[in-house]
């Protein structure tokens, strides 16, 4: 059985709101929801302005009372499971985890336990009544590093608001195919693959607006070891751009095309390529505004073993050549 836990809050919309709609009214007057949850909230009838029910699009004139009835439902449909968690930080609103390759952050089709929210419930149980179990943005499966979790719904709301105003300081780590010369900046919009739907494309037209800051670390004869900054957060967003300016992630096996050996590779380097079967991306910095201090705060995270390995075959070989 799923259990509710209302909480029942009234504030007065204040005269200087005369005209705006409601929600927008709410958005700032219950600042801790975000203004999709206040409008989810006002159809389902959990706010009564005055005593009736109202249109998120109504206007407002001032001096109302509203009664907000906040029911946040626990997400029982998803088992808490005993899987390991590297815990980066935490305190009692965010949770920050250092997620390694192979775990999926969230159940869906073909991952249906197993994941990293299974994890959370575990570990944190409290976690069953924040939509998502606290989970705000997402790696993909094989990509590896930092992402934060909120632990209560005020925390949750000012994460999304702060990934929408696009204030997370996101920076990873990427090995790829090709020598860079320069850095770059990659704005193309994306969207879902017109046929092959369960990938993501450049879309001229009806895409989302995707950018992506890029530079290099170190270059190699046939790689470049590159650091890579969001600016926005769309799904594969990373592995897109650079696949889309050539520059492929090094096994990258949907954007990256069947593996190229370089000519003339070492057997080391070889052997190290064809066994890397992940995409060769990590999380390195994660930056944000803490939700209850308001203070800034950044962790970074080392890059794991494997492309620390890869690395050291992409400088030994160059290192080899005539």
């Amino acid at each position: 059985m799923t259990e509710n836990s209302p909480q029942i809050l009234t504030q007065t919309i204040p005269a200087e709101y005369a005209g705006k709609r409601l929600d927008q009214a709410l958005a700032d007057i219950f600042g801790q929801y975000s203004r999709a949850r206040l409008q989810q909230w006002i159809k389902q009838g959990d706010i009564s302005v005055n005593g009736r029910q109202m249109r998120p699009k109504d206007k407002v004139m001032g001096g109302e009372e509203v009664v907000l009835t906040a029911v946040i439902e626990e997400q029982t449909r998803f088992e808490p499971q005993p899987i390991e968690l590297d815990i980066v930080y935490e305190d009692e609103q965010i949770l920050v985890i250092n997620k390694p390759a192979g775990l999926v952050v969230h159940p869906a089709a073909g991952n249906p336990d197993g994941t990293m929210l299974n994890a959370l419930l575990h570990y944190a149980p409290e976690l069953a009544k924040v939509p998502r179990a606290g989970i705000v943005h997402r790696l993909d499966k094989d990509t590896t590093g930092l992402l934060v979790v909120a632990r209560t719904l005020e925390a949750q709301t000012s994460l999304v608001e702060q990934l929408q105003a696009r204030a997370f300081l996101r920076e990873y780590e990427t090995i790829v195919s090709g020598v860079m010369t320069a850095g770059g900046t990659v704005d193309a919009p994306l969207g879902r693959h017109p046929v092959q739907r369960k990938r993501m494309a450049v879309l001229p037209t009806g895409g989302k607006t995707a950018i992506t800051h890029y530079r290099f670390i170190e270059k190699f004869p046939a790689h470049t070891h590159v650091s890579v900054k969001l600016e926005t957060g769309r799904t594969h967003q990373i592995r897109v751009h650079l696949a889309h300016i050539h520059f492929p992630i090094v096994g990258d096996q949907v954007y990256g095309g069947r593996l190229k050996l370089p000519k003339q590779c070492s057997q080391g380097l070889a052997e190290q390529l064809r066994g890397f079967r992940r995409q060769a991306l990590h999380a390195r910095q994660l930056g944000l505004v803490h939700p209850g201090s308001g203070e800034h705060i950044q962790w970074q995270q080392a890059l794991p073993q494997d492309m620390v390995n890869l690395l050291e075959s992409l400088r030994q070989d160059a290192k080899d050549k005539p």
